[in-house]
């Protein structure tokens, strides 16, 4: 009773907010909720019933937010109103749970396709579970994949670039755009032969001129056949991390666009307008994250674009019965922590883990290390993604926590390697970077003072340190680094084996384990059997053990 309540509640709300765009009001209240922007000409049969509802960067979070059956309620309502309604997503939305995790991503796809999306775009969390399941999951899916940048070796587009839709007499032309962080964002042997040759790209190099052109090639194409709008899907999000593919960039430098409908960077965008290349006004909104809320694009019957941000709490029937599948499993209780384990600041809710040492960053890291023999180990902040809280340890939340199925590796590498490894760590700060490494084994100071000179090709992997180095007084086992030494060195294969976030310069070193234990098995067993099943004093202090110390910050 609750739930149905809270849907119907939830919807009324809807339907008075997102009549979007149907009568304006002067009132300041409407003006913080919508964003609008106006086109250059309006199709004489445009009417306010034309809706694009949108989301991005789900992650997996099925109940989370508005959830699933919220967005299914909010479609749903919208067309018995009389509304035409498309639902669409752009990116990252069949990874980051355990209930992608478990199923590589078939669950996610089958919600969505019970939820009736009609476009999506792939973010580059979709191809975490390897290419081949990429595009089996695309086959799943009801929805077509559009992706105007992501090509093959020839470079011929794997999907297609672009879609028309036509409604009620106007024809909408969508453009998908995935962000060429996804070579390196995820595991970069998905997109190479076996002899680490890259035989997929996503248009990239270090100006960002390539994507424009193949984003403004998909444009024109679209253009000509005869689109009254044009509505980019894009992957690409607003972090300076992102440069120079960042979606306010790619409006920049490309003309014909009216709308860019964006994932990547979790950011709430309720609509901001960014000037093209020939200084019109493009409206640019996302939605966040997990589904805190859910985009609301009108075509008005002036021709402007509306957009606002709806929130609601719902939960879906069909999440419900696959939740079932897996619950008893998720909750089986494998560990005990005495402390809170973090990833996020407690107070002020910001991430951390990409930015500097935490207790959980020691505790993975030093899992790798006790587990495999190595002298030093590190975890990329990236891949350490949920906090644990004091008490009980279930199998879901190890998933949780690493939800990519990584398996560890042990590798011989030089001291001048581990080097230039954490050179390549600190080189975003004070920003984040999902290459942020946490380490079991050594110490080492991060001097801010310093600006990075760590140079990257168009793949965004190392080269090398061009001058004067922000990492120093790094030890080993109590002793400073030796730079020709040889040290053996713990992670994971797509740290190790693939050159994930950059680190390519241990690919082709000797490996003494390969791929011998998935990544959540490696921290379970260490809590059980090193630590005795508990994680207690030694962790205490949420901000580690002093491993990574940041001065002039």
């Amino acid at each position: 009773m609750k739930r149905t309540f809270a849907l119907l509640l939830a919807l009324c709300m809807v339907l008075s907010l997102c009549a979007c765009g149907g009568t304006k009001t002067e009132t300041k209240a409407a003006e913080t909720q919508t964003a609008e922007t106006k086109t250059e000409t309006a199709p004489a049969a445009v009417n306010d019933d034309i809706v694009i509802l949108y989301t991005n960067d789900i992650h997996c979070g099925v109940e989370e937010g508005l959830g699933y059956e919220g967005v299914a309620a909010v479609k749903n309502g919208l067309e018995a109103a009389g509304k035409t309604v498309l639902l669409v997503d752009c990116g990252d939305h069949s990874q980051g749970g355990t209930i992608g995790t478990l199923s590589k991503g078939e669950y996610i796809i089958d919600i969505m396709n019970e939820v009736g999306y009609a476009l999506a775009i792939p973010g580059n969390h979709e191809f975490d579970y390897g290419m081949e399941k990429f595009l089996s999951n695309v086959e799943r899916a009801n929805a077509q994949y559009l992706s105007c940048n992501f090509v093959d070796a020839e470079g011929k587009a794997v999907l297609e670039p672009y879609a028309v839709i036509e409604v009620n007499g106007v024809k909408l032309g969508f453009v998908g755009i995935s962000t060429p962080e996804t070579v390196t964002k995820s595991n970069p042997s998905n997109f190479q032969n076996e002899a680490g040759e890259y035989i997929y790209s996503f248009c990239q190099d270090t100006t960002g001129e390539k994507l424009a052109a193949a984003v403004q090639s998909a444009v024109d194409a679209v253009r000509a056949e005869g689109v009254d709008y044009v509505i980019a899907l894009a992957h690409l999000g607003i972090d300076t991390e992102s440069s120079p593919w960042m979606s306010t960039e790619i409006i920049t430098a490309t003309t014909g666009i009216d709308v860019v409908l964006d994932g990547h960077s979790h950011s709430t965008i309720e609509g901001d307008k960014v000037k093209n290349a020939e200084g019109k006004e493009v409206l640019l909104t996302s939605t966040g994250t997990k589904l805190a809320a859910l985009g609301c694009l009108t075509l008005n019957a002036d021709g402007s674009f509306s957009s606002k941000l709806i929130d609601n709490k719902a939960v879906a029937d069909k999440v419900d019965e696959i939740n079932a599948e897996f619950e008893e499993l998720l909750n089986t209780v494998v560990a005990h922590t005495d402390v809170d384990l973090i990833t996020k600041n407690p107070e002020t809710g910001d991430r951390v883990i990409r930015s500097q040492e935490t207790n959980l960053g020691d505790l993975c890291a030093d899992a790798y290390r006790a587990m495999s023999g190595a002298d030093v180990a590190v975890v990329n902040g990236g891949g350490i993604r949920a906090d644990i809280p004091a008490g009980d340890i279930t199998y879901g939340q190890i998933i949780t926590v690493h939800p990519f199925g990584n398996e560890m590796c042990m590798v011989e590498v030089t001291g001048q390697e581990l080097a230039d490894a954490l050179e390549l760590s600190a080189k975003s700060l004070p920003g984040e970077f999902g290459g942020f490494l946490q380490v079991s084994g050594m110490t080492f100071t991060i001097d801010m003072s310093v600006e990075s000179t760590v140079v990257l090709d168009e793949n965004s992997s190392f080269v090398e340190v061009a001058g004067e180095r922000r990492v120093k007084d790094i030890m080993i086992g109590g002793e400073p680094i030796d730079l020709e030494k040889t040290y053996t060195l713990a992670s994971h294969n797509f740290k190790l084996k693939s050159g994930g976030d950059g680190y390519g310069m241990f690919k082709d070193n000797n490996f003494l384990l390969d791929c011998v234990m998935i990544d959540n098995q490696v921290l379970i067993n260490y809590i059980v059997e090193k630590l005795n099943g508990s994680v207690g004093e030694d962790y205490a202090d949420i901000w580690g053990q002093g491993r990574i110390t940041i001065i002039n910050g």
